[in-house]
Formats: C-alpha cells, structure tokens, sequence
C-alpha cells in the first residue's frame, strides 16, 4: 500500500489569497488522517489537489514512492490508484448498483469473471450483494453510501479520499456509517484522507487530525493531543468548545506546570516545558472550570439543558469579548446577568 506526502503544496486560483498555502503532510501506509477546519479553509481544495482534479500551483505530491503532480509532472485522477467517496454518493443514476462497483473495475479493462467476482464481493462486504439489479433511486441514504464504499473496496485503491461523506446523512445514520468506515478501513488496508469541518466524526475516526485555517495547516496530532494542547488560539477555540482568554504566567513553567493569573485571581494549570513569564492565552475548556463559593469573577450569559447537565456561558472581568463555558448540575444554574464566581481546577497555557 502507498502513503501519501505533500511538500510545500500551494494552489492558488487567480489574484486571491491561495487556497492551500505551502501545505507539508504525511500520511503513512494504513493510516486515516483527518482534515478539519471550518468551510472556505482549504480542506476540498486539498482533496481536489491530491485526486488529481487540480495542479498544484507549486509544491510536489507523492503516492508512496511515485511522484504524481509538481511544477512539470501532473498525472491524471484516472492513473492514480485513488479510491474517493463523495458527499453526494456520485452514483449513476441510470447505472445498476452492480454497474456503478464495478465502473472503475471497467474503465481499467477488468472483465468476465474477475470483474464478478470483485463487484460481488465487495457488495457483500457491506451488506449489499441482493441489491446488485437495483438502482440508486431505490435506495436509501445510507445504503446509497454503502455502494460508494463498494465502489472502492473494488478497485483496490491506494489511497482512499473521503469528501464530507456523512454531510447529508441524519445523525443515527451517522452513527451506524461511523462503524461503517472503521469495517472498511480494517478490510482494506489503505492509507485514507478524510474532510471534514465535523470534529466528532474526526476525533471517533482518526489517527491523526491536521485542522485547517485559511489554507494553511495549524496543528497535526492525535484528537488526544489535539484537544489537550492545542498550538494556537485557532485550534484551541475549534477543537472541544475550548475559551481562550488573555492571562498572565507568573512564573516559567516547571515539570509541566504553570502558575497563572488573570482578574486578580491564580491558578495552576498545564503548560509546555519552556513556557517562560509573562502574558499568554489560556485555554479552558467546560470540565476544567467548576461554580464555586470563593473564585474567578464572572457573569453567567445564558445557560442551555444538555441532558442530565446545564452547559453555562459565561465570561469574566475585563475580557467580555471571550467567551468561557462550564458544566452545571441541575438546581445549580445561575440566571442570565447573575455574577457568579467560578474555580479553575486546570487548563493549558497555549505556546507563544
């Protein structure tokens, strides 16, 4: 199986900004990395780009060992060994299901009964081989999801790219395709790239997630790593609900640990090794902040029922800008407009 790598890839369309801006990722054999960020990052552009839909404007890609678009090389999607699921199923309407697997298997001179056998198999691999006469229209939404992914179990590709593929589904649809993709990565064995600007179906599917932001890649790292150091104030605010707000380290971090202040009020939290004294942002997220008797000064925005707890917004002295969040247990919700006090039991300085 082939890994994927991207040097300094740059797509630029005219005068704007570029779309993808000097982008180096690796993406090993076998691997699922995610690419999340929110709409207009870059991330479908990034897709195009490795699918061969797009040149890059500079920069190399490469499928393993094959170098398959640079300033002079651009192979076509079609020469690539690129398995892709799209948002929209891309399915033939006037195709059977069985013709719209076995398409790719076509267009590479796959015939008789190699042809069969492979269409065969891999619709039986995702529950769909009595289907094989019907068309699309006939099928629901996540069936029709279901014949795309046979459609690449098929072809036998290298590399898989996943569009948004869960965007038009329900959310217990949702659900049961999740345990869709993690059948089919374990059958297939490819390295696969999936976009997406959902951080729950990044952080259940991923080995590693690379979040986008106007193009350029702001962070790679495991949804662990993602969610409990984020690298920048970008990162921090989209991954988890995370506040970021203005504070001051009083002292240089020590064995992972940071002593800081903001509004008058101190606190320890985590920090990297090296985090030296002075202003810095903090991120805190809803579990690392709790009501309490004697805290943080801060006023209690609104609150909204979440199944078993409140989830509170908030924000504090000075900084009405940033919004914080906490979790809250019913008969302990304040009012809208209530001052409130609120203890930080942690939190992580991001690094300046």
């Amino acid at each position: 199986m082939a890994g994927l790598s991207l040097s300094s890839v740059t797509k630029r369309f005219g005068d704007a900004p570029p779309a993808v801006d000097a982008v180096s990722l690796e993406v090993a054999d076998g691997e699922f990395l995610a690419i999340l960020g929110p709409s207009g990052c870059g991330k479908t552009t990034l897709l195009r780009l490795v699918a061969g839909f797009e040149r890059p404007s500079e920069g190399a890609i490469r499928l393993g060992q094959r170098l398959v678009a640079d300033g002079r090389i651009h192979v076509p999607p079609e020469d690539r060994q690129v398995g892709i699921v799209f948002q929209s199923y891309a399915l033939w309407p006037h195709m059977s299901v069985g013709e719209n697997v076995g398409y790719p298997l076509r267009t590479r001179g796959i015939k008789g009964a190699d042809y069969r056998a492979r269409v065969a198999a891999a619709l039986d691999t995702v529950g769909l081989g009595a289907a094989t006469e019907r068309r699309p229209a006939s099928l629901s939404g996540g069936q029709r999801q279901r014949v795309a992914l046979a459609r690449c179990l098929a072809m036998a590709p290298d590399l898989v790219l996943l569009d948004e593929p869960l965007a038009n589904l329900d959310v217990h649809l949702k659900a049961s395709l999740l345990d869709e993709f993690q059948d089919f990565r374990a059958r297939t064995g490819a390295a696969m790239l999936y976009i997406t600007h959902d951080q729950s179906e990044a952080m259940a599917l991923a080995d590693r997630i690379a979040v986008m932001n106007h193009g350029r890649v702001e962070q790679v790292a495991t949804p662990e790593a993602l969610y409990r150091a984020p690298r920048t104030a970008f990162v921090a605010d989209f991954i988890g609900r995370g506040g970021v707000v203005a504070a001051t380290v009083l002292q240089d971090a020590g064995e992972g640990r940071a002593l800081v202040e903001l509004a008058g009020y101190r606190a320890t939290v985590r920090a990297a090794d090296g985090q030296v004294a002075g202003p810095a942002l903090l991120c805190l997220r809803p579990q690392d902040l709790a009501l309490a008797a004697d805290g943080l000064a801060a006023r209690c925005r609104r609150a909204r029922y979440q199944g078993g707890e409140w989830l509170v917004e908030l924000e504090i002295e000075g900084q009405a800008d940033r919004q914080l969040q906490l979790l809250a247990k019913p008969g302990a919700v304040p009012e809208p407009g209530a001052a409130i006090r609120v203890r930080i039991d942690e939190g992580w300085v991001i690094p300046a």
